[in-house]
């Protein structure tokens, strides 16, 4: 009895996530807003704007979109894999991924999402690199083999062990 009880107290206690995956959505709904922000800011500018300085900007914003998939990818799949299932209506179009990532490749898919977001901003680093320091620059790089690294030795982690 008391098993049960301490059982099914634990396992209603998967709710606590859910206020987070909401944090998550006003997170995206924040990056939405500076999205735009950037957005409305280089308009009226954009005839002035230097190639360098636009493609700068549109990296960010980029940057920004990956961030934003990213969230949304943690969000659905984090509530669907320790909450509950979503109930989405069949005349609702569905995530085609949704229901299918589990806990290995959601880690895999946010490893890869990060190395993509560090090479966006390695890159526009790199396009400003006159004005940073050089050993700056290296530290940037090394922050970003060690993601790659990461990402790559989870990759093969996973390969491993569901060969086994």
């Amino acid at each position: 009895m008391i098993e049960k009880s301490l059982e099914r107290a634990m396992y209603a206690m998967r709710w606590i996530l859910a206020p987070i995956y909401i944090g998550l959505s006003l997170a995206l709904f924040a990056l939405g807003v500076k999205f735009f922000q950037e957005v409305f800011h280089l308009l009226p500018h954009i005839l002035s704007t230097s190639e360098t300085d636009l493609v700068l900007v549109v990296l960010s914003l980029i940057d920004m979109a990956l961030v934003g998939g990213l969230i949304v990818m943690v969000m659905f799949s984090g509530y669907e894999n320790f909450v509950s299932q979503l109930d989405v209506s069949e005349d609702t179009e569905k995530l085609s991924w949704l229901g299918k990532l589990d806990t290995s490749s959601l880690k895999n898919k946010v490893a890869a999402s990060i190395v993509a977001i560090s090479s966006i901003h390695l890159l526009k680093i790199f396009m400003n690199a006159v004005n940073i320091d050089n050993d700056k620059l290296l530290w940037y790089v090394i922050l970003h083999l060690t993601f790659v690294a990461s990402a790559v030795a989870m990759g093969l982690l996973d390969t491993k062990t569901k060969q086994h």
